[in-house]
């Protein structure tokens, strides 16, 4: 079952949500390519959202990065980076976010995610695959 807590905070008409990034899997090396974006898929993200990313410390770390580092799994200038877990990152603005675990070749086996926050409220989804 996955979780998703709402936060108590309301500003406008949204509330504040916490993802926890691949629900009960957490953040590891996925066994098909697919599963965090379908995680993704169903979750709407908005600006102050906050991703908790559950992971061992030493055994991952999460960097949020450039489309192309993305693209690349390049995590040498990461915009954000964590290495204890768990780790909360909170979405500050609209736009297409990226995310990588930088430790050894996880990245390439699929452990990144790509997250669209969408100006409006009223929609979302994740990033398709390319």
């Amino acid at each position: 079952m996955g979780m998703v807590v709402a936060s108590m905070k309301f500003h406008g008409l949204t509330a504040h949500i916490t993802h926890i990034v691949g629900d009960d899997f957490g953040w590891d090396v996925p066994q098909n390519d697919g599963l965090y974006v379908k995680w993704a898929l169903h979750q709407k993200f908005h600006v102050k959202d906050v991703l908790i990313f559950n992971f061992s410390t030493g055994v991952h770390t999460i960097a949020e990065v450039t489309k192309e580092a993305y693209n690349k799994c390049d995590g040498r200038n990461p915009i954000k980076l964590a290495t204890t877990g768990p780790a909360k990152f909170t979405i500050d603005t609209a736009g297409d976010h990226f995310y990588i675990c930088t430790i050894s070749r996880h990245c390439k086996f699929f452990q990144k995610l790509a997250i669209r926050v969408p100006r409006k409220t009223n929609n979302s989804s994740a990033i398709p695959p390319q």
